[in-house]
């Protein structure tokens, strides 16, 4: 709380005033003085850009302004004012206040209305130990609370290290005096300076005592000759004292200086000599000390094709043997009862596994045959567990034997566990192997150690050191590894341990851990959360552990005991404090008991459990409802949830829940429910992949089943430029054109944009944005152009490096310097010579803020542009198994994400306006099958709405489901612009999708997912094309819920322009560019009272929904104005868009949600324009390089591809009938997809190098 002022005078007052409202957010103080509806109404809280600051809030003409209070270096507190101004000082807060509700004292206007802030009730914070204890538990009485020493919560890390400003202040105080008196009687030296520095430097002393000694023992090991000396030197150093130990300091401190500049080159010239007399060099860290995998074998069918049937007489049946330590695969087949038939494959020779959608069982392997041939083999296996678990072995073995001195991905596993306050039993193998109730690990793949281990608990009674010991223990007896301890980090019984194989240990650094109680008044450590963060190599992690409020009906002290410890957990990068911890890592895990419970009767409830019929109950599990709110976890992702609920069961048994107990206070109830959970959240274009998600049955000493889950995920090594810093000609830019956000607040102060990355080498400020317009008071359109946008330098300009690199967005205020949304970008897409669009939500403190979308492309010099391919993209998915159009392959996209990658956009469809970023949206209906289904022509559902409508990016507090249940005045209308969609009945609000997070050529399957409900959204074209939002009724539990609204930012690209769009840009031509977003100008708000009532009426069925229900009701927590604003907005008149033809086919039922990643820049569209690929491309030249175009002396296809790098693709253009190099001048975009090129970075370096050669064929 901000606070703290001159000579003990509290800031406050003796008692804090009704209109402080401490450390209330912007958003929900703009909310409160909008409520209050008159001008002068104002408040005061706490600063979110400057810590002991405050921030005056002031509602005039419907706008909210804000001043800032500072204060001094003598504790005094003033409102900022412009340069030249002298401001006026006060003592106290309410002194302050006084003044400015007199008259004509330089505010917008007087302050006259203080708007109180509301008292929470005592009662509501009673939250006692899931709410069986009639006492809250006591903490444990160990004083350690984390191993090793790490930075703790900001309140425990307040005083001076040291105590060195004690020391300091003494000096000053007292002894100064007597120095100063000395020095008048003419003294040269300063005593007792000199004794409150030796007592300052103490530590420091003894510090560089043991770094020396370690730095003399490798002297000695690597450079025998000056080991006498810097050991004759260190002891003479050791030797003095007294008056002269400042100065035996600086003498240490200079033999320091000189061990450590030298002693590498001595090492390396030491292991040269040594390298070169020693023939064999010994194994790599990583094949030492690892349990040896034994061979496993796979009995598997060959897929035969219908023209292959005629082979009579061939077995079919075959056995694939994987020799993870071997680094061989060997494909066997029986042949007659006697005889097999076996041919062997090393590690090298497999080009690439391709796993069918469609078939989840289903695996193609390619094997490269001889020189430039491959051949593919389709196989059945027993099921698709037996599939992952040979896609991981093969995986594993690639990594193992693979030339990369630093991994491309590590395995992680994470277990949550509420133990009851009683110790664990002697084993618990079953939660570390994976195995019991949910998605489980194959046997064959169970005990292959996981690289990192994280283990949550929850009412944790053992203490640090035994705990951790205890799962050294347990994985040294799994996994035959001394497994080493990262961090513990406790708080009372609430404990987080991280371990990792010993091969990793050093690449481990910056580990971090933080605590944030959220007991009773924020008080007490009995619920809350512990963190612990750490880089490994170049990607960041963060783990966040937490026991939130128990009780069925405390679903809103448990949202806000979330978004406490998203503010305040201490964890990663202190640069990033402007970024709550859900935007600080590349990878965020969040655990344990969030004691979120299901809204059914008790005995339905234990009907559905018997029946195993999970669907319903994932309806009313309050953490799905309060996501589809957006109330919590925004964009966080959660694998789809398939084995019964974790508690509440008797303790001794699993067969029976404990839902029942007699309290002094009544009959307590606790439902069954899945309090214990595992959700993650990662930035946009990385690789991870959940591949199991489940809890035990066989430990049975709590009332909490464990869970676990296990995760794939790419990581990224400390890049080493090999042709070192850039010259200034090799410099990499990143550029922006434009950048346009939609804001939500009712201020009208001016923005700046901050950018942060660990490319750049400090963040970087935009200008303040030059155009700003609104006709609606809750928003704000601001915009930048290109002359207020700074161009960013990334310190290394290899291509390599800067794919895996993000840019992170902060849109702050000029008046306040307080942020009011961020968001992240991945810079792998905007690579190229032409711009990029981008597209995302904007969030602020856990809530959805608005969104931000522009042009920007990170220019790569063509020398830089070498890369390669990483283990996680060898597995791709059979584009011709999906059922989609041609046989093309359509990835799956992030849907945790909230990120939109961007499209290939060619400059006349930019001049059109709006292309693509808007508007153009696949489906999440893909999910199940829709009818083919044409609308008439004149449908009068022709919506005159689009995405640029801000109202979609606000609706936080309305549930999706319950949203559509409002009358339909306020909502937008549906659109028939793709009918399929708008007529297509949409699954249950149960049947969920499961977040497959893919990287370029590599995707999964994608599978019903508990957190986030399928929302039906119009597959639409350009914006140009725009007609709105498809809501269709959705069946909810004991009825309809009403329809389900469409919710913008996506979380997925657009498809491909539709063929008329294209068509308009040869036909019209504009006099002047059309700005890249609707102008709100033109957008008519029509008024509305703020307290009109919500019309809860019949369910929406214009778009095909079901008839009216009764409907949820749950609507008790919404914002009025928020609504009111959807309201006006909805009915706005936004320009006209042509209507889209109905001619995209439906797609099968289980092809994945939305577009792929890649997908998004796939030109021509379904319809294909051949002509149009030429214009779609850049006009210069993106790789330079003399290398990357086909050469005369190559003669066949697999050459050209190997001069590329990119070899991998050549069974697929052959397969395809691209085996002559002089057709393959005519390739598009749409041929390379069907060849199995899906990644955009590698369909531009073919097309270019094709290009080039196109434009060398005259000179030749």
């Amino acid at each position: 709380m901000a606070g703290g002022g001159g000579g003990g005078i509290s800031p406050l007052g003796p008692a804090p005033p009704m209109w402080y409202h401490r450390d209330l957010s912007r958003a929900a103080a703009e909310e409160l003085l909008a409520r209050a509806g008159r001008d002068g109404s104002f408040l005061v809280r706490d600063s979110e850009s400057v810590n002991g600051a405050y921030a005056l809030c002031v509602l005039f003409q419907k706008h909210v302004h804000t001043y800032r209070i500072l204060p001094d270096d003598e504790g005094f507190l003033a409102v900022q004012t412009s340069q030249g101004v002298q401001p006026k000082r006060f003592k106290t807060l309410p002194e302050l206040v006084s003044l400015y509700l007199q008259p004509s004292q330089g505010l917008v206007t007087t302050l006259l209305y203080a708007v109180d802030r509301e008292e929470t009730a005592i009662s509501d914070d009673r939250d006692y130990s899931d709410g069986e204890d009639e006492k809250p538990p006591l903490p444990p009485r160990s004083a350690s609370t984390s191993t090793p020493p790490g930075p703790d919560t900001p309140t425990e890390s307040a005083p001076a290290a040291n105590g060195l400003s004690t020391i300091s202040h003494e000096y000053l105080k007292g002894s100064y005096a007597l120095d100063l008196e000395a020095v008048k009687q003419g003294a040269c030296a300063l005593p007792h300076l000199n004794k409150t520095l030796v007592s300052s430097c103490k530590r420091l002393n003894g510090e560089v005592d043991k770094v020396l000694s370690g730095l003399e023992i490798l002297s000695k090991v690597f450079d025998q000759q000056s080991a006498f000396m810097v050991s004759k030197m260190i002891q003479q150093s050791v030797n003095q004292g007294g008056d002269q130990e400042l100065e035996n300091l600086v003498t240490k401190l200079a033999i320091l200086k000189d061990l450590l500049s030298s002693i590498e080159k001595k090492a390396l010239k030491a292991l040269q000599d040594m390298s070169l007399s020693s023939p064999c060099s010994p194994p790599p860290l990583s094949m030492r000390h690892s349990k040896a995998i034994p061979v496993q074998a796979f009995e598997v069918k060959l897929d035969v094709y219908l023209t292959e049937l005629t082979k009579i007489g061939k077995s079919q049946k075959y056995t694939l043997s994987v020799d993870v330590e071997g680094g061989r695969l060997v494909v066997m087949k029986k042949v007659k009862d006697s005889q097999e038939d076996w041919t062997t494959f090393t590690h090298d020779k497999i080009r690439q596994l391709i796993k069918s959608q469609r078939v989840q069982n289903k695996l193609g392997i390619v094997f490269e045959k001889e020189k430039d041939k491959s051949q593919r083999k389709d196989f059945i296996f027993a099921s698709a567990k037996k599939r992952e678990a040979f896609c991981q072995l093969l995986q594993l073995m690639k990594n193992k034997h693979s030339n990369q001195d630093e991994p491309d991905m590590i395995s992680i596993f994470i277990g949550t566990w509420n133990m009851g306050s009683v110790p664990s039993p002697k084993s618990v193998a079953s939660w570390v192997l994976c195995r019991g109730l949910g998605k489980t690990l194959d046997e064959m793949t169970v005990t292959i150690p996981h690289d990192l281990y994280v283990f949550g608990s929850q009412e944790n009674s053992v203490c640090d050191r035994e705990w951790m010991e205890s799962l050294r223990a347990m994985l040294k007896e799994q996994t035959e590894l001394d497994y080493k301890p990262i961090a513990v980090q406790t708080l009372w019984s609430i404990k987080i341990a991280v371990l990792v194989k010993p091969e990793h240990e050093n690449r481990i650094s910056h580990v971090g851990m933080s605590s944030v109680k959220t007991g009773i008044a924020n008080t007490l450590g009995n619920k809350g959360a512990v963190g612990v963060s750490f880089m490994f190599n170049g990607t960041s992690f963060g783990f966040v552990n937490c026991h939130l409020t128990s009780g069925n009906e405390k679903i809103a002290r448990r949202n806000q005991n979330y978004l406490d410890i998203l503010r305040l957990l201490s964890l990663g990068d202190k640069q990033l404090s402007s970024f709550d911890i859900s935007l600080r890592f590349t990878h965020l895990f969040w655990l344990g008991d969030l004691n979120y419970r299901l809204d059914m009767d008790i005995q339905e409830i234990l009907n559905y459990i018997n029946r195993k019929e999970f669907d319903p109950l994932l309806k009313v599990d309050q953490l799905n409802l309060e996501r589809e709110k957006n109330k919590v976890f925004l964009r966080f992702a959660e694998e789809e949830i398939s084995f019964p609920p974790t508690y509440r069961y008797e303790r001794g048994s699993r067969d029976t829940y404990v839902w029942q107990k007699q309290k002094a206070t009544g009959m307590r109830t606790n439902v069954p429910s899945w309090c214990d959970r595992i959700l993650w959240k990662s930035y946009p274009e990385t690789h991870i992949v959940c591949n199991s998600y489940g809890c035990t049955d066989d430990i049975v000493t709590s009332d909490h089943s464990p869970v676990f889950a296990t995760f794939e995920v790419g990581v990224t090594s400390q890049f080493v430029s090999k042709k070192g810093l850039p010259k200034s000609s090799e410099q990499a830019y990143i550029e922006f054109e434009s950048i346009e956000a939609i804001v939500k607040t009712a201020s009208r102060t001016k923005f700046f944009i901050e950018f942060y990355s660990t490319c750049l080498e400090e963040f970087k400020k935009s200008y303040e944005n030059d155009s700003q317009s609104s006709d609606n008071v809750n928003f704000l359109r601001v915009g930048w152009s290109n002359k207020q946008l700074t161009t960013l330098k990334p310190l290394l300009s290899e291509i390599e490096y800067l794919q895996d690199q993000h840019l992170l967005l902060t849109v702050k205020s000029l008046d306040g310097y307080e942020s009011y949304g961020e968001c992240v970008l991945a810079l792998k897409s905007m690579i190229g010579s032409t711009a990029q669009q981008f597209h995302t939500y904007l969030s602020h403190r856990g809530e959805e803020t608005g969104n931000i979308r522009g042009s920007m492309r990170v220019r790569v010099p063509s020398e830089r542009m070498g890369t390669r391919e990483r283990l996680y993209e060898w597995i791709s998915v059979d584009k011709d198994d999906t059922g989609g159009p041609k046989g093309k392959s359509t990835l799956v996209t992030r849907v945790g994400h909230e990120y939109v990658k961007p499209s290939v956009v060619r400059k006349q469809l930019g001049e059109l306006g709006k292309v693509s970023e808007e508007g153009e949206r696949t489906s999440k209906e893909e999910t199940t099958a829709r009818p083919k289904q044409d609308a008439p022509d004149g449908d009068p559902s022709i919506s005159k709405n689009s995405y640029n409508n801000p109202a979609y990016y606000i609706l936080e507090g309305v549930p999706n489901q319950s949203a559509a249940a409002l009358s339909p005045e306020l909502l937008p209308s549906p659109t028939s612009a793709n009918p399929q969609v708008a007529k297509a009945p949409l699954p249950s609000a149960g049947a969920r999708t499961k977040p497959s997070y893919i990287s370029p050529g590599h995707s999964h399957p994608r599978r019903p997912m508990t957190g986030h409900p399928v929302r039906a959204i119009s597959e639409e074209g350009s914006s140009e094309d725009d007609a709105g939002v498809c809501v269709t009724g959705v069946q909810g539990v004991g009825g309809t819920v009403g329809s389900t609204l469409n919710r913008p930012p996506p979380d997925f690209p657009p498809p491909p322009l539709p063929k008329g769009a294209l068509e308009m840009v040869a036909e019209a031509t504009f006099p002047k560019p059309r700005p890249l977003y609707p102008d709100l100008a033109e957008v008519r708000i029509p008024a509305a009272s703020p307290a009109a009532p919500l019309a809860l009426g019949e369910g929406f069925r214009r778009g095909g929904g079901p008839g009216p229900g009764p409907g949820s009701g749950a609507l008790d927590d919404q914002s009025c104005s928020v609504l009111q604003m959807a309201k006006t907005l909805s009915e706005s008149e936004f320009p006209g868009q042509p209507p889209r033809a109905p001619s995209a086919p439906p797609p099968l039922r289980g092809q994945p949600m939305g577009i792929g990643l890649d997908a998004c820049r796939t030109f021509p569209p379904r319809n294909p324009i051949p002509e149009s690929i030429a214009e779609d491309m850049p006009e210069e030249a993106l790789w330079g390089s003399s290398s990357s175009s086909l050469s005369v002396g190559e003669s066949s296809v697999g050459e050209w591809l190997q001069r590329l790098g990119l070899e991998r693709y050549e069974q697929g253009l052959l397969h395809n009938g691209w085996d002559d190099l002089e057709f393959l001048s005519d390739i598009t975009e749409e041929d390379l997809e069907e060849a199995g090129v899906l990644d955009p970075a590698h369909k531009r370096i073919l097309l270019e190098s094709l290009r080039q050669q196109q434009q060398q064929q005259p000179q030749k």
